[in-house]
């Protein structure tokens, strides 16, 4: 009842209402994009394939395009292009002192990283949309229309096409992000992953045992939404201590506040990063007309993918949080700004302190992303399930949905505190006017 109170109360505020209805609508003009076929499409294989042709090489960049790379639309890249520019600047930004040093000049420097980030989408669009012109239209010659023929002017179209929806997609994102709720990106992703649920559903309606197996997708898909909830929400808290200082009989600092460290801190990008380094082999094999090679990289339960695929995911792991979080620097901050963690030495004992909890904390994490990416291959690989669905109870689709939506309620929840707290203020000064008029 409380929350659907809440719900209701934001649907009340006029700002609120209209930025969450500037959400679904650039949502659904984003959807439509994929109405609109790539240019050079044979027009019998799109009324053949209803504009639903897809790949399996591509993996987990599927979900990060926004649900559709390797399909016959123009927005087959969807956000895949800024999303991966986003990811090379959140690494420079750690490893280069100067783009460092304008990452922290604020809202300026925030800006131009972000231009930078814009202009960087493109060549990475162009790349990626060559990937998808040999992956997809040179694997299916029946696809391609003969009055435009299949040489350098298709490639060329092709190329460029998902490069103009690519750039399209990532102007949709950041409209949602500057008037509508959450990060448009993040939304988008998310909206190109749960809308192909339906789609997989109504192809398992002809199965005997749909009812039970809609039971058990049910039942596996709240217990993974549980478990990375816990985890996400798992945190481990430093405790910090502020020196003391007394000027006359003022005494200023002692108080107590917590570092918390996330078990989950790499968040998604180890399994991103796996499964970018598992898509490029399978390509360049299938393209040098290696396909037994090419299958080793495919074979999602074969032992030679899952080894390799944890080894990647626990090395990315600690690849990501040692360049993200530094305990030296950490440290060096804490000693700058006159705190401490109780019982540990400001300087080297507290970097090196901060170092193994990190790591500590690091293999858990480690491992749940693993479990996550492998295990529930094996619980519905003997069910009747679409690939689509499997992709989706596969665990990094859930952990991508479940994770963008915990970040959409933080945000609405924060709007209505903001709006409560600005009315109670308001209040306040109404109150005292009065009471000083009525004084007077």
């Amino acid at each position: 009842m409380e929350n659907q109170g809440g719900a209701l109360q934001l649907l009340k505020i006029p700002e609120t209402r209209q930025k969450i209805l500037v959400t679904l609508g650039l949502l659904l003009a984003y959807r439509l994009g994929f109405q609109v076929p790539i240019p050079g499409m044979s027009p019998a294989f799109l009324q053949e394939n209803a504009l639903g042709a897809s790949t399996s090489v591509f993996g987990l960049m599927n979900a990060f395009s926004g649900g559709d790379i390797g399909r016959t639309s123009v927005f087959s890249l969807g956000i895949m292009p800024y999303i991966s520019a986003s990811i090379i600047f959140s690494m420079l930004s750690k490893v280069s002192p100067k783009i460092e040093a304008i990452s922290k000049e604020g809202a300026s420097g925030q800006k131009r990283i972000n231009q930078w980030t814009r202009l960087l989408a493109v060549p990475i669009a162009l790349i990626q949309a060559l990937f998808v012109y040999t992956g997809v239209f040179r694997a299916n010659p029946l696809m391609i229309d003969s009055s435009i023929g299949s040489g350098v002017s298709l490639a060329l179209i092709v190329m460029l096409s998902l490069t103009a929806g690519a750039m399209f997609c990532m102007w949709v994102g950041e409209l949602i992000t500057e008037y509508g709720v959450g990060n448009g990106a993040s939304l988008i992703i998310m909206a190109g992953i749960i809308t192909d649920i339906p789609i997989a559903l109504a192809q398992m309606m002809g199965s005997q045992d749909f009812y039970d197996l809609v039971i058990y997708l049910v039942g596996l898909w709240l217990t993974i939404v549980v478990v990375i909830v816990y985890i996400t929400k798992g945190t481990r808290r430093i405790p910090i201590q502020y020196a003391r200082l007394q000027r006359g009989r003022r005494v200023y600092g002692g108080q107590r506040h917590y570092l918390p460290l996330k078990i989950n801190m790499a968040g998604v990008m180890p399994i991103v990063f796996a499964s970018i380094i598992f898509v490029l082999p399978g390509v360049v094999f299938a393209a040098i007309d290696q396909p037994w090679l090419a299958r080793i990289f495919e074979d999602r339960q074969g032992f030679i993918h899952i080894t390799l695929q944890i080894t990647l995911i626990f090395a990315f792991c600690f690849f990501w949080n040692r360049l993200m979080f530094q305990p030296d620097q950490i440290a060096d901050d804490l000693r700058e700004r006159g705190s401490f963690i109780p019982g540990r030495r400001p300087g080297k004992q507290t970097a090196e302190f901060l170092d193994h909890t990190l790591t500590r904390i690091t293999v858990v994490g480690a491992a749940f992303l693993a479990l996550l990416s492998v295990l529930p291959g094996f619980v519905t690989a003997s069910t009747p399930l679409t690939p689509a669905m499997a992709y989706f109870l596969g665990g990094t689709s859930v952990l991508i949905v479940v994770g963008v939506a915990m970040d959409v309620v933080d945000k609405l929840n924060a709007q209505l505190v903001m709006r409560n707290y600005d009315g109670f203020m308001k209040g306040g000064a109404g109150s005292s006017a009065a009471g000083w008029t009525k004084k007077q």
